[in-house]
């Protein structure tokens, strides 16, 4: 049997990045083996659902749901259990996922709303880490969450604005404007020198707008931009 793995190359580094960024930042611990293997098969089980909503090949896509549904439930009450309160961090991200499954139902995934939607749950996931390593939540958890949803709503708007809105050149408004402002607000958010971190994206979002760059050129850098955001951030939270 094939496995089904979603092709959406860009939602792995989401679904990495703000969790390790919150297991650095509240501390490393065994706990987080449960509760990162239960957020992995969590997103597994989230796109076949958010297929089946379209109600094409419905019996193969909830066989998937199955497949990966049970170890996310298996591992996440793994983790529920070692810290009970996650539970609370869980409810308000589903409201989020049905925005993702609305959008998904009108064929219109690529919307922004949606996109924003996926970024505010995938960036939790920084928030339950942190709160598996140190127990708590307080600004240090806040600040690796606002970090990420800045960080890659600044790649959303780059991502659409080189391939399916390249010739919207009020989008492209869109995201040079949001770029400008990235650092600043960044810094408002309490970064320091991390904001580092994001410059990169500013610069990008500027200056390889309107180049013909292929599909993978743009999924690869991007996935580079990513891995330097995250070193930046990690550097920035061991020093802290």
């Amino acid at each position: 049997m094939k496995v089904f793995i979603p092709k959406q190359h860009g939602a792995w580094a989401m679904l990495v990045i703000p969790f390790v960024l919150g297991m650095f930042a509240g501390g490393a611990d065994v706990k987080h083996i449960p509760l990162f293997c239960g957020w992995l098969f969590l997103y597994l089980a989230a796109f076949p659902a958010t297929m089946m909503v379209k109600k094409k090949n419905i019996v193969y896509y909830q066989k998937w749901v199955l497949i990966y549904g049970i170890p996310a439930i298996v591992f996440l009450l793994i983790s529920v259990w070692l810290e009970p309160r996650l539970v609370f961090l869980g409810l308000p991200l589903f409201p989020l996922f049905l925005i993702n499954l609305y959008y998904a139902k009108r064929n219109n995934d690529r919307a922004l709303l949606n996109d924003i939607a996926a970024i505010l749950v995938f960036s939790a996931g920084g928030l339950a880490s942190f709160w598996m390593g140190a127990g708590k939540l307080d600004d240090e958890a806040l600040f690796v969450f606002i970090q990420s949803v800045l960080f890659f709503t600044g790649s959303a708007f780059y991502v659409k604005s080189m391939i399916r809105e390249k010739k919207n050149n009020r989008f492209k408004l869109y995201s040079w404007g949001y770029h400008i402002f990235l650092p600043f607000i960044s810094l408002a958010a309490g970064a320091g020198w991390a904001v580092l971190g994001v410059v990169p994206s500013s610069f990008r979002a500027w200056f390889l707008h309107g180049r013909k760059l292929s599909i993978k050129t743009i999924g690869i850098s991007e996935l580079v931009n990513a891995c330097f955001f995250m070193a930046v951030l990690i550097v920035f939270l061991l020093q802290t």
